[in-house]
């Protein structure tokens, strides 16, 4: 808030204050009318703030949902005018009918307001096309796991970074905990988040809102999202589809990984080092530099050593891919005089 708008709002205050203790309303003494104007004051200040943060689709929606709660308010109060009720009842039946649908509708409307098509009402509210702010909420998993930075550094990633007071709680939990493992995952998140606070290119920012409703870390985090209608920034596999399941985007680091993993088809020559023996027979393991397991077939000899190998197949599983190979000196040696 700024410091403008705070002085608005203090100006405000004391002329509702000032003004009821002039008047002296319902009869109230002067200290009385003055904490009643208080009282007045602070409420119309706390309806103001919640009407800032709503979407102009949902304060279009809560208009007309109230208008029209109140016309058919008023046209079941003309049919009550013509019954043979007693006065004092008609009366009361009116002012409750007029609360409760005004109230129906206002909260109707707002709720549906999101299905407004702005657009179709041509440049009369561009204000509201204009394109919001783009909010990234990170969870604990994806700040311990680190990858995040290196993908802000690179400038992919814009919008606002959100990060969530109870996640910060739950990251200091891991930094002090009596596990060493554990310990060290945490400190290595509060590290990677210095480091992002640090980078010019984006903007972090830690949010104070929590849910004491609801105890789970993730389901406080779908609804914040919700909230800021941005989108899960995420390491967590079932985060991942409890959000999706809710209609809610998830930027998954894993996924970003392994769509960047480089693209090798059967038949092409690649150059690995292979690092130990593999399970079968005759197996060599190698693995590209972002982690992919290479099997070779016929290189259990060539340990520790940097061949050249005919990838012969390529499987996608859950956990990343991993290509085969075979290792043929004397068909890579041919391929590769063709080649020149």
């Amino acid at each position: 808030m700024s410091w403008e708008m705070a002085g608005v709002r203090t100006i405000f205050i004391f002329a509702i204050i000032a003004a009821t203790y002039h008047l002296r309303p319902l009869g109230l003494s002067g200290l009385r009318s003055a904490a009643l104007g208080l009282a007045l004051a602070l409420f119309f200040v706390y309806f103001e703030i919640r009407l800032e943060r709503a979407s102009l689709k949902r304060l279009i929606g809560a208009a007309i949902g109230s208008i029209l709660g109140i016309l058919g308010a008023l046209m079941i109060s003309h049919l009550l005018n013509v019954t043979q009720l007693d006065r004092n009842a008609v009366s009361f039946l009116q002012i409750v009918l007029l609360l409760l649908m005004a109230y129906t509708g206002l909260v109707l409307g707002a709720n549906k307001g999101d299905l407004l098509n702005l657009a179709a009402l041509g440049g009369l509210f561009s204000a509201e096309l204009k394109p919001k702010k783009n909010y990234k909420i990170l969870d604990t998993s994806v700040i311990i796991d680190g990858r995040v930075a290196d993908v802000c550094e690179t400038s992919f990633v814009d919008g606002i970074l959100i990060i969530p007071q109870f996640v910060l709680r739950e990251l200091q939990l891991v930094a002090d905990s009596s596990d060493p493992l554990k310990r060290n995952r945490g400190r290595r998140g509060l590290d990677i988040l210095h480091r992002m606070q640090k980078m010019a290119n984006i903007q972090v920012q830690i949010v104070e809102e929590d849910f004491p409703q609801m105890r789970d870390v993730d389901m406080k985090l779908i609804e914040l999202a919700k909230l800021y209608e941005g989108k899960i920034v995420t390491n967590d596999f079932n985060l991942n589809k409890v959000a999706q399941l809710q209609g809610l985007p998830v930027l998954n680091i894993n996924e970003l990984a392994n769509a960047l993993k480089p693209v090798v088809l059967p038949g092409e020559i690649m150059r690995v080092f292979i690092l130990k023996e593999g399970k079968e027979y005759n197996q060599g393991v190698a693995y590209l530099d972002d982690g992919t397991m290479v099997v070779v077939d016929n290189a259990k000899k060539m340990i520790s050593k940097t061949i050249d190998i005919s990838v012969t197949s390529v499987l996608q599983t859950t956990a990343g891919k991993m290509i085969f190979g075979k290792y043929d000196e004397r068909r890579v040696v041919e391929v590769a005089q063709s080649s020149q």
